[in-house]
């Protein structure tokens, strides 16, 4: 089987290291177009012996992009073509049907109730999404809670397949080793209590809460933030406001797995270093950060993540969902801090979201797919 995966960009991002992880599992021969931004994925994958295609698309109104990427999906050869992010969801869908490419699957990653990829939803981008939506096979949705999002749009139920995010949970495993590196890179004391937060850097992630409570907690809780993204100055200038600038870090992008050219830490390494991991978006798809952190042991503070709720209570016992703000987030950290650190266990829940079973399940609906009955694939 030969499929290609187009997805709208290579930046470090849950979606896009999750395509990464997945095509080291898939037993298929795989491609890569990204209409934008070749970034460190884009080198990863690259690394990986994926061919990655740019195809330089310039806006979402790059029409001209569309005879490209029809061009391309022809002369490769592909039995399925694979869309990620709603950009390359459309383009990709239509794109493929012009080549002739009828087996056509996507992975909605990040509809949220009010927004999609960080956007507010409106009645044309729905329009928009519906339309394109039913050139396709099959949409796979990363948690129940994203395909009830897409039932409500008005996707079929019968059209949607919940296969979720899956991760590498070895690769967590906390490392005292690289816990101290990774403080002593950083400038973080040994003793200090190190909040984390993982992930872009945008108004929906609402990091800008823990800034707010850090500012009401004790000068040893220091805070350490992972990922790069517009709101990176408005943070820093946030944490300068609150008089807390000399105890935040804010590494920039670090990737999922680790480039032997960079002597920063990667992502499991700042897991390692942190005490706690906290994710105050009130509007997650799935909850990735939140897994990754859960397999390397730490406590969890969450505001919204369907891949915990979505699961029996017992599953992840260490992870507390967190309504309200900067108040509420300062009250649940010292409480951790009074605690002091636990064994670092990792629950039942991560578990549940093993790459390799997000990997057969995936290969099922190509199957399935591309027989013309994704109704052999039992919806969820």
């Amino acid at each position: 089987m030969k499929a290609l995966h187009v997805i709208t960009g290579l930046g470090v991002g849950g979606a896009e290291q999750q395509l990464r992880l997945l095509l080291r599992h898939l037993p298929a021969q795989c491609d890569v177009v990204t209409l934008t931004n070749p970034g460190p994925v884009a080198e990863g994958l690259t690394a990986d012996g994926v061919q990655v295609t740019h195809l330089g698309m310039t806006g979402n109104r790059d029409i001209g992009a569309l005879p490209r990427l029809t061009r391309l999906i022809r002369s490769g050869g592909y039995d399925l073509v694979h869309t990620h992010l709603y950009r390359a969801c459309l383009y990709g869908r239509i794109a493929a049907r012009l080549a002739g490419v009828e087996t056509v699957v996507a992975t909605e990653h990040s509809i949220g109730a009010t927004h999609l990829e960080g956007r507010p939803q409106s009645a044309g981008v729905r329009a928009l999404y519906l339309a394109g939506e039913r050139l396709g096979r099959a949409t796979v949705a990363v948690s129940p809670t994203v395909a009830e999002r897409l039932r409500h749009w008005g996707v079929p139920g019968q059209r949607i397949r919940v296969i979720p995010n899956g991760i590498d949970a070895a690769r967590f495993h906390y490392d005292e080793a690289r816990r101290k590196q990774a403080r002593a890179f950083h400038g973080l004391p040994e003793d200090a209590f190190v909040v984390g937060g993982v992930g872009r850097l945008t108004p929906g992630k609402r990091f800008d809460v823990l800034l707010r409570a850090l500012a009401l907690l004790p000068l040893g809780v220091r805070l350490l933030l992972v990922g790069g993204g517009p709101e990176e100055e408005a943070l820093r200038r946030t944490a300068r406001d609150l008089g807390v600038a000399g105890r935040v870090v804010l590494t920039g992008e670090r990737p999922y797995l680790p480039d032997s050219r960079d002597e920063a830490p990667d992502l499991v390494s700042l897991l390692s270093a942190m005490d706690v991991l906290a994710s105050p978006s009130p509007e997650e798809s799935f909850g990735l950060a939140v897994v990754e952190a859960l397999a390397a042991g730490l406590p969890v503070l969450y505001a919204s993540c369907p891949a915990v709720e979505n699961l029996p209570p017992d599953a992840a016992p260490g992870a507390r969902r967190v309504t309200g703000g900067a108040g509420a987030y300062a009250r649940e950290l010292l409480r951790l801090r009074a605690a002091g650190p636990g064994e670092r266990t990792v629950p039942d829940a991560v578990h549940r979201y093993d790459i390799q079973g997000t990997a057969r399940q995936l290969m099922d609906l190509y199957t399935a797919a591309l027989s013309g009955s994704t109704s052999e694939v039992s919806p969820s």
